[in-house]
């Protein structure tokens, strides 16, 4: 059968690999695979959502409600608060706004997995910046990077999949180095497990008003457990917003997932006990793993990471064997969630055959 002559595809995205998500979980499998809450919606969230708008209207294409409601808890215009479908979304919509062909984007590697698809659709070059000891963000070499073609630099905090942070000494310093016309993007989506008191925090510590080109980064797919929802926002200045606002799709946030969002925040007292309740399995997962000879770096996000180098693809067939979903990247090492209190006996008996 003769192949179908099909529409020209640009070489550089053709040869990059689509997202590819965590394995599902089967019925006695655990899902440690894409930093979910394990917990589920609280019922005043789930109440929203059955009051949500008629699915044969279109949503506010401007999440008006929710940018209120967030400019409110922060103190600012609802117009430097920019809302979309995840915090990922916010990623493409600036780099797109920001960068083109001949600029830069540079970011840690290893780092979040959708970084280097970025500046490949925007048409830009990325500039990957090797992770420091530690599995750390090195900012004295990302500020080295940077340079008269650079448009956007990443800063992942704490960073997935190492967890890591990013201290706000270190980070006032880097801020210090970079141009005031290159962006920089905060992107803390992890930032509500942080108990680290020396970890940078861009909305407490107001950094979008201190320097107009930072962008900080939240969503509600973690620790506010709406990840099947789609919904994240940025905060910083209205003008630079403006081009994520330009580039992004119209009306990709839903009704239900905006009025989750704000029950959310009015239940935000409860969800932190829940996320208190995930640091402490953290802690507890982290330190067995430890005991038993890992190298697991310092993390301050809802998983721990596992480098098993090599011996990667082995190890998470060993995983799978044992129903544990977990996310590897091969030949590098294994990212694991902390999810229900029972997963945590069963990864560590794994990890410590492993040893």
């Amino acid at each position: 059968m003769t192949e179908p002559i099909l529409p020209r595809i640009r070489p550089e995205i053709a040869a990059l690999p689509p997202y590819r998500q965590g394995k599902q979980a089967g019925a006695n499998a655990f899902k440690l695979s894409s930093n979910e809450n394990p917990f589920e919606p609280l019922p005043s969230v789930l109440e929203a959502l059955t009051r949500t708008a008629p699915i044969n209207r279109y949503p506010d294409a401007t999440a008006g409600a929710l940018r209120a409601r967030l400019g409110e808890k922060h103190g600012i215009a609802a117009d430097a608060v920019h809302v979309a479908a995840g915090s990922v979304s916010i990623l493409y919509q600036l780099v797109l706004g920001t960068a083109s062909v001949g600029d830069e984007v540079v970011y840690a590697w290893r780092s979040f997995e959708a970084y280097p698809g970025l500046p490949l659709v925007a048409g830009a070059t990325g500039v990957q910046v090797p992770l420091g000891p530690g599995a750390r963000h090195d900012l004295d070499a990302m500020a080295d990077a940077v340079t008269e073609r650079t448009r956007v630099v990443i800063v992942c905090t704490p960073n997935n999949p190492t967890g890591p942070i990013v201290t706000s000494a270190d980070f006032a310093a880097f801020v210090a180095r970079i141009p005031q016309d290159v962006l920089i993007i905060l992107d803390e989506a992890y930032a509500e497990f942080v108990t680290d008191p020396d970890a940078v925090d861009g909305l407490t510590e107001r950094l979008f008003e201190k320097h107009p080109n930072v962008v900080v980064l939240r969503t509600f797919s973690k620790a506010f457990g709406l990840a099947g929802l789609r919904i994240g926002y940025a905060i910083g200045h209205p003008r630079v917003l403006d081009a994520a606002r330009t580039t992004g799709i119209p009306l990709s946030v839903t009704s239900a997932a905006e009025r989750a969002a704000i029950a959310s925040l009015d239940a935000e007292d409860e969800l932190r006990e829940r996320v208190a309740v995930i640091v402490e399995r953290r802690t507890r997962l982290a330190e067995g793993l430890r005991a038993q000879g890992w190298d697991v770096p310092e993390t301050q996000a809802n998983f721990v990471w596992l480098p098993t180098g090599e011996q990667t693809d082995a190890a998470a067939a060993a995983f799978d064997a044992a129903d544990l979903m977990v996310r590897p990247f091969s030949g590098d090492g294994i990212r694991i969630s902390v999810g229900e209190e029972e997963s945590i006996a069963r990864v560590l008996r794994v990890a410590a055959a492993l040893r």
